[in-house]
């Protein structure tokens, strides 16, 4: 990252919009080539079930590219796959297969909505992937904010898990996995009453705050697992991604990754995805080509 832009984030902190005016000028000129866009394929019901596959054009090795999903952020309530397309193209040209899916939103869909599309996704996985040149058994999970939120519920979460699930690994990006928390310490946090985020898609009933909270249901057998967060980032991101990493470790016998992005915030680090900062995308590759490589 430039000293300018390094300078710039800091000023404009956690605010989306001038996070991605910063970007825009940057990604206008991201690579494109050696990958093939397929747009608005269909993986469910509701309208809002489709997905993208960014497919590398050279041909596939033998037993077919890794996969990876990513579920983009937004709150719950907001956010479309365009937004991180950037991270398609990047993903795509270091040999994935890779797939981003809208997903529903609340306040129309609620809990447990988040997990469950991703096991949509997953499935359409094991029946289309290979006609992508993908690898079925070769899935790594991969969400940022909110669609980490549902990555993390479907992957620790053996009760959203159909016959058959298997995945290499997952990494979460910023992500919250602690619904009475967020709920309990808003004043601490900074989160505003009611809360425009948690409570359309979580609702106010606290026993479901405990329901929905992933720290406290943890149920899958250890897997490779990445653990990302900014220095910078929206503070109950950090508080989460320790928490979960400590229970995940302290309770669990999980291993996982833990990744501290200096300088980045909670939304630049997707932007930073195809541009010449790897400071995120670089561990992340790493991460994903180790766990498939192990996998074989």
């Amino acid at each position: 990252m430039s000293d300018e832009l390094a300078l710039r984030l800091r000023e404009v902190g956690n605010d989306l919009p001038a996070v991605a005016a910063l970007y825009e000028p940057l990604l206008a000129d991201q690579d494109r080539s050696g990958v093939r866009c397929h747009v608005d394929l269909i993986y469910g019901d509701h309208a809002r079930h489709r997905l993208d596959v960014y497919q590398p054009e050279q041909t596939p090795p033998k037993q077919g590219w890794p996969v990876v999903m990513f579920m983009h952020g937004g709150g719950f309530v907001r956010g479309n796959k365009e937004h991180r397309a950037n991270i398609g193209w990047y993903l795509a040209q270091q040999g994935f297969v890779t797939v981003l899916p809208n997903y529903r939103l609340a306040p129309e869909s609620q809990w447990p909505c988040g997990p469950e599309d991703v096991v949509g996704v997953w499935r359409w996985v094991q029946e289309h992937g290979a006609a992508y040149g993908g690898n079925p058994d070769g899935v790594v999970l991969m969400g940022e904010s909110a669609g980490a939120a549902h990555v993390a519920a479907a992957a620790l979460r053996s009760e959203f898990q159909p016959d058959g699930w298997r995945i290499r690994g997952a990494v979460l990006l910023s992500g919250p996995y602690n619904v009475r928390l967020e709920g309990k310490a808003r004043a601490q946090f900074g989160i505003a009453t009611p809360d425009p985020r948690n409570e359309p898609y979580f609702g106010t009933d606290k026993s479901q705050w405990d329901r929905a909270s992933t720290v406290d249901h943890i149920s899958a057998k250890p897997f490779p697992l990445l653990i990302s967060y900014t220095e910078q980032d929206l503070i109950q991101m950090q508080v989460q991604a320790g928490e979960l990493f400590a229970r995940l470790v302290s309770e669990h016998g999980y291993s996982p990754d833990l990744l501290l992005v200096p300088q980045h915030n909670h939304f630049s680090q997707g932007f930073s995805f195809g541009t010449c900062d790897g400071s995120v995308s670089e561990p992340v590759v790493n991460f994903i080509r180790h766990v498939c490589e192990r996998g074989k």
